[in-house]
């Protein structure tokens, strides 16, 4: 099986599981942020920064991040919206840490999660999220375009992953405003930023907010996805590892071109 299969084999047991349970664990005590309009005239490309504990791929990052600190950190070093995952079996996040995070700040928070169910967009929303994920690898077409519709119903946005083009071209059904690109193969996850550039020469970037996710640790990387077409990148292990995240977030906000700022 790949990692992918795994995480979603898992992923439909908390699912069946947590049906059975009648109510949310969460009241909602936070406005609803827009990503879209955010990085919308944004000078520089901006940047989703992330709380990560540990993932398959890397193990673990920073098992004993302070999820309050690292997330006023983000803020005030500049983010357009903090992503957290909330997986808990392959990458020791919760939705408490979405629920603790999206209170303490007052920027667009992501659920990062393996969304395949409309009560976990239930979830997200009560535990604070602004934005969920829904990952086109994941999802049969179908199912994609019932929890997309879901979402935007319940007044959140999404952020639709594609890592190759017939995702992109599944994505683009439903006229998205945000899509990521992910850099990292979910079936093998092996990372190439070329991702990010080969897909972003078949989308129209009018009026799109185009995220370039994974790999991300460089100006250099950043300048790549700024030049490929991307306004905004995710960035995960590389501020985790920080000891500097002012600085390190600074370096990937590099200055937009006159057409890039017109794509947000």
């Amino acid at each position: 099986m790949t990692f992918l299969e795994k995480i979603i084999d898992k992923k439909k047991q908390e699912v069946a599981e947590r049906k059975l349970q009648t109510d949310s664990n969460y009241v909602r005590n936070n406005p609803i942020y827009s990503l879209y309009e955010r990085v919308r005239g944004a000078d520089h490309l901006s940047v989703i920064a992330e709380i990560k504990r540990a993932s398959p791929s890397k193990g673990a990052i920073q098992m004993d991040v302070n999820i309050l600190q690292q997330a006023k950190k983000y803020e005030q070093a500049g983010a357009a919206a903090i992503s957290v995952l909330t997986d808990e079996s392959f990458f020791h996040g919760s939705l408490e840490d979405l629920k603790q995070v999206s209170e303490a700040v007052s920027i667009p928070v992501l659920c990062k999660d393996f969304i395949i169910d409309e009560i976990q967009i239930d979830d997200a929303k009560n535990a604070g999220a602004s934005i969920i994920l829904l990952i086109l690898a994941a999802l049969p077409l179908e199912r994609f375009q019932q929890l997309y519709n879901y979402a935007t119903e319940q007044g959140l946005e999404v952020l639709c992953e594609v890592h190759h083009a017939d995702e992109l071209k599944d994505a683009l059904t439903v006229n998205p405003k945000i899509v990521g690109i992910n850099n990292r193969n979910l079936k093998t996850f092996e990372v190439d930023l070329q991702t990010t550039t080969e897909l972003t020469k078949q989308l129209d970037k009018e009026g799109l907010t185009i995220i370039s996710e994974s790999g991300m640790r460089t100006k250099e990387d950043a300048e790549l996805a700024r030049d490929a077409g991307a306004n905004t990148i995710l960035v995960g292990e590389t501020l985790m590892r920080s000891s500097n995240v002012e600085k390190d977030m600074q370096e990937l906000q590099v200055p937009l071109s006159a057409s890039t700022k017109g794509a947000s």
